[in-house]
């Protein structure tokens, strides 16, 4: 039987990803809410759902890709609801998350993504052959597990059971850490020289290891290097100009967080415009060829099932009505029917144009690389100083507007470069493009029915905002939308992020000419200075650990279990991080776990032993 008379929409992988797609987008959730970064779930989807559906007589491979593509829809919607939404509740317009708001919010702005992405299939995957790198090595994974369902060794249930045990290291170290406080969270101190203040540390987290072996050394360089602009360069040359009293770490803090990470937004606005620049060829490409497939089909010529996208009319029509819940939820908060308007009109327009940079930056550079809180800033910015010139400075709701615009573009956007990742798999293992693309809705709305409900016990027992959950994109939309109405965003300090964005990019238009493997893609050097070093530097070592692995000589399974391992590390430690929040969030006290003391030097030799493990497993050969 050949891959296309297989069956793909059953009952069980849609029970299946309807399940790994709420859990994946809570842990996610997390994650992006502790780290500012999140990564792509397809692999670990892929694996768990290949680990599960074992246990049945009759599975297939196009049953684990559906269930990885709504997995992993989950994870990726919950990037576009923390990055945004929390930015509400840090305004004060909301005092807490409302769970039907941001559910609204989380599927309208998902299933756009899911629809504007719909015509740029063909021309991405199929015509300009993007190489959408995490589509391919999922693919690779579910390819391997097919072969192996007869052997001995079970390429799913082997890999979740790397996946399980990960989990569980992680999440026990996140449990005496973050439930017990057995120890500190991070190592950190700052010295002075003359003047100036230097400061250096490191969050004591596998899970930012992990993601920074997944993004790989390339880009954990480049974020530490965005990290020591801000610490080794802004922060004591400031402190050297300006003056600074107290504790130097203390200090260093103070700085950073009112002055010197903005240095980082204006990085990232010029680097979202860039995008869109880099980008407008392609996207009218997409458009063509997306018009021919139509064509095509009015003309009856044969398409054969692995091209067969929704219906393009469908996909209008669809659109034209998700337009009216946009302009109530615009209304609600503006009372004015014609600026409601106006916004979402902004909102359709930044959507698909932010979707398309997502979906092509997907196939470039991956879906955990995708950059997509930059143009999202960018969508804020232009949004919030249209509704300056309309409302004033006096405006109680302008900046809240102007955030709610960022959300549904933000969810739009990460779910289009999830869309495309996940479309790559499908079109190497022969899967049908508008089932897949039926389940990316299915997995839209259901993780759109959860993250609410996280977001809720997550400020209940942590606060957003605070050290321990710093949401620092969420944190960053907050600023930029209120800084504008109040004039208190320190544009300088944006004007002098934006002129390093620029000089940036000259060095990579030169890396480019040259033919050079080692790029500078702007956002991420943007987004490493806007993070605390606290959180690039671990990211740097899990890129190192990359590097070094595949310099021992690791071999095709070594670096698919470091994969499995970190993608474990992650899941855990994100999953335990809610748990220790749920008697938190039911029982209204923040000191309900009971405290451990004396073991502080526990928490850095746990996190170096694990280190020490993953390295150990990816350079086996």
């Amino acid at each position: 039987m050949s891959n296309n008379q297989l069956p793909e929409i059953t009952v069980k992988a849609l029970f299946l990803g309807v399940i790994l797609s709420m859990i994946l987008a809570g842990a996610n959730a997390y994650l992006g809410l502790f780290a500012g970064m999140t990564v792509s779930a397809s692999i670990p989807a892929a694996v768990m759902s290949m680990g599960i559906l074992s246990l049945f007589k009759k599975s297939n491979i196009l049953e684990n890709n559906i269930v990885q593509t709504a997995a992993s829809a989950g994870e990726s919607l919950a990037a576009g609801v923390i990055f945004t939404i929390p930015a509400l509740v840090l305004l004060g317009y909301w005092e807490t998350f409302d769970y039907v708001e941001v559910a609204k919010i989380a599927a309208i702005g998902g299933v756009i993504g899911v629809l504007f992405t719909v015509p740029l299939r063909r021309a991405l995957i199929v015509t300009a052959k993007l190489k959408y790198p995490e589509g391919v090595a999922t693919a690779q994974v579910l390819r391997a597990g097919d072969d192996a369902k007869q052997g001995a060794a079970d390429d799913g249930s082997g890999g979740l059971k790397t996946i399980g045990l990960t989990s569980l290291a992680g999440g026990v170290m996140k449990l005496f850490q973050q439930g017990f406080g057995a120890w500190h969270s991070e190592m950190a101190g700052a010295t002075t020289m003359g003047r100036s203040i230097f400061g250096l540390g490191t969050d004591l987290s596998p899970a930012l290891v992990s993601v920074g072996y997944i993004v790989g050394r390339n880009i954990g360089i480049l974020v530490v290097a965005g990290g020591l602009i801000s610490w080794a360069i802004a922060i004591p040359i400031y402190s050297a100009t300006v003056g600074f009293e107290g504790d130097p770490l203390d200090a260093a803090w103070g700085i950073w967080n009112s002055k010197i990470r903005y240095l980082g937004v204006g990085a990232m606005v010029v680097g979202g415009v860039w995008s869109l620049i880099k980008l407008f060829k392609p996207l009218v490409e997409g458009v063509r060829a997306s018009l021919a497939t139509v064509k095509n089909r009015s003309s009856n010529e044969d398409v054969p099932l692995e091209e067969q996208d929704m219906p393009i009319n469908y996909v209008g029509i669809a659109l034209i009505a998700l337009l009216v819940p946009v302009f109530l939820l615009y209304m609600d908060i503006i009372g004015s029917v014609g600026i409601a308007a106006l916004l979402a009109i902004v909102m359709m327009v930044f959507g698909f144009l932010f979707s398309a940079v997502a979906a092509y930056m997907a196939g470039v550079v991956g879906s955990s690389n995708n950059p997509i809180s930059g143009v999202t800033i960018a969508t804020i910015l232009f949004a919030s100083l249209l509704l300056l010139a309309i409302l004033g400075t006096g405006s109680g709701v302008g900046a809240a507007s102007a955030i709610m615009v960022g959300a549904v573009v933000c969810c739009a956007a990460a779910i289009g470069g999830d869309n495309l990742q996940d479309l790559k798999a499908g079109h190497i293992v022969g899967a049908t493009p508008w089932k897949q693309q039926v389940m990316q809705v299915v997995g839209t709305v259901s993780a759109a029915l959860v993250l609410g409900l996280v977001l809720d016990i997550l400020h209940t027992a942590y606060t957003i905002g605070s050290p321990t959950l710093s949401a620092p994109q969420a944190t960053l939309m907050k600023s930029v939308a209120d800084g504008v109405f109040t004039g208190n965003l320190p544009w300088p300090f944006v004007y002098i992020g934006g002129a390093i964005a620029v000089g940036l990019i000259l060095i990579d238009l030169r890396q480019e000419r040259i033919g050079a493997d080692f790029r500078v893609p702007v956002l991420a050097v943007a987004v490493g200075i806007y993070l605390p070093i606290t959180l690039t530097v671990p990211i740097f070592i899990g890129g190192l650990i990359n590097h070094l692995g595949k310099k021992a000589g690791s071999s095709e399974s070594s670096e698919k279990r470091g994969l499995l391992m970190s993608s474990g590390f992650i899941t855990g430690e994100a999953l335990m991080g809610i748990m220790v929040a749920v008697p938190i969030f039911l029982s209204g006290q923040k000191d309900w776990w009971p405290q451990i003391g004396g073991v502080n030097w526990v928490g850095p030799l746990l996190f170096i032993g694990m280190m020490y493990w993953l390295y150990k497993s990816v350079s086996k050969k």
